[in-house]
């Protein structure tokens, strides 16, 4: 359980401004310069000493992408892309950072850009964040204003210009490579890696792309030190994270906590229970729309950090928690993700642009119970032909959560078809 004082996002629910004057208070932009005065490389050192693994669903060590990036600045200008497309069903953090804790956010991209020696940085924020954009500018306006951002920023001697790009709403934009194509004025769609964007990226120049949330902790950590934060959550899944629980609960919530929390101790301390009770739960999605779905027995002694989850066979994405009780269809349930990846692919990989249709429309089938029992195995098999073999991970996130059906609710699967089946008969 994460002590008061160990919190990061004081203000995730705007109980106070989110302006400058209110923010310096809170703690940010403290010492800013100071930090910065250790050096470039000394920033990512304490980036790496944390622990800190990135808050936008893959959990690669965000020290670690840091130092791909080249160690001087040569012919070509290096950038710091932030990510603020959070287009994940089930997924609501990082707008109430835009929203409440722009500061945050905003002193982390200096502190970033610093470490990896780029002066410029953009944040593509997802098209239908309108009133998160504005308190956004809002806040960037600020911080020049004061002299947070551009020439000598925070009279740290290093000059930093930081913009917003909003995006016009492409799921497929959350991608990294796809966000520097729709940045860059193309298409969003996926680029083959390598060469990967620390090497050739936004304007074919040396990119970092960051979620917001793992920026946004960057200058606490600095502050309180890389040990203090890996002193919170477990090894390897250090830190504290922001959890949105929506779904079957009494009080749907985002509440930042410590790493490896039990499920259940999250649900019912933070959101209230599950409706009904915890033995009315039905399953779980622990990570947003596309990690693969938990049933009951499993959600009961399940700990919510990124090695326990990938050790039952779903992960913890970006910590979207989706909570179904037992008044769920969790076959329609599972359909209606599908249609959603369906409709999201950018078309580009032929099993993406073609699988992820036949998958919906088996699942359509499915829900009706208008199919024979010989076709799970081949959904199954189709979703392993899918999965893998794209350029993005879209694929993959199209088949996880009809793999996690089929692996834990085939029975019910089975017994629709059955119904269908007999119900056919008696006409």
């Amino acid at each position: 359980m994460l002590a008061d004082q160990d919190r990061i996002f004081t203000n995730i629910y705007g109980w106070e401004s989110a302006g400058l004057t209110a923010a310096k208070k809170r703690g940010d932009w403290a010492g800013t310069a100071k930090l910065m005065k250790k050096g470039h490389d000394a920033v990512i050192e304490e980036v790496k000493s944390s622990g800190l693994r990135g808050r936008g669903g893959a959990g690669f060590p965000t020290g670690l992408k840091w130092s791909f990036m080249p160690k001087e600045v040569k012919d070509r200008p290096h950038y710091l892309v932030v990510n603020a497309d959070e287009s994940e069903p089930g997924t609501c953090k990082d707008r109430d950072i835009l929203r409440h804790e722009p500061h945050k956010l905003i002193e982390g991209c200096l502190l970033a850009g610093f470490a990896m020696r780029a002066n410029a940085g953009y944040i593509y924020i997802r098209g239908e964040f309108v009133n998160e954009a504005m308190a956004l500018q809002k806040a960037i306006d600020e911080a020049y204003a004061a002299g947070l951002l551009g020439k000598n920023a925070a009279k740290s001697g290093w000059d930093f210009d930081l913009y917003v790009h909003r995006g016009a709403g492409a799921y497929i934009c959350g991608e990294e490579t796809a966000l520097l194509e729709s940045l860059e004025g193309r298409k969003g769609q996926p680029r083959l890696k390598p060469p990967f964007p620390a090497g050739v990226g936004l304007y074919g120049c040396p990119t970092t792309v960051n979620n917001v949330e793992t920026i946004a902790v960057v200058p606490t950590i600095m502050r309180r030190g890389g040990a203090w934060f890996a002193g919170l959550g477990r090894e390897g899944n250090t830190g504290s994270k922001l959890f949105c629980i929506s779904g079957h609960v009494n009080n749907p919530c985002n509440v930042e906590e410590e790493m490896g929390i039990p499920l259940r101790e999250l649900i019912e301390k933070h959101a209230g229970g599950v409706r009904g009770g915890w033995d009315n739960l039905l399953a779980v999605i622990p990570g947003g729309s596309s990690t693969p779905l938990m049933p009951k027995s499993v959600c009961d002694d399940m700990l919510m950090d990124f090695d326990s989850l990938k050790n039952a066979g779903t992960g913890l994405g970006t910590a979207g928690i989706i909570v179904m009780d037992k008044s769920t269809d969790i076959i329609q349930a599972i359909a209606r993700i599908s249609y959603f990846y369906k409709h999201e692919s950018c078309g580009q990989c032929t099993p993406c642009r073609e699988g992820t249709g036949w998958m919906y429309r088996m699942m359509d089938r499915l829900v009706r119970g208008d199919a024979d029992v010989s076709e799970i195995d081949v959904l199954h098999d189709v979703t392993k032909q899918v999965e893998g073999h794209t350029i993005c991970a879209l694929g993959d996130a199209a088949a996880w959560p009809i793999q996690g059906l089929i692996k834990h609710f085939r029975p019910e699967i089975e017994d629709r078809i059955a119904a269908r089946k007999a119900a056919a008969v008696a006409e």
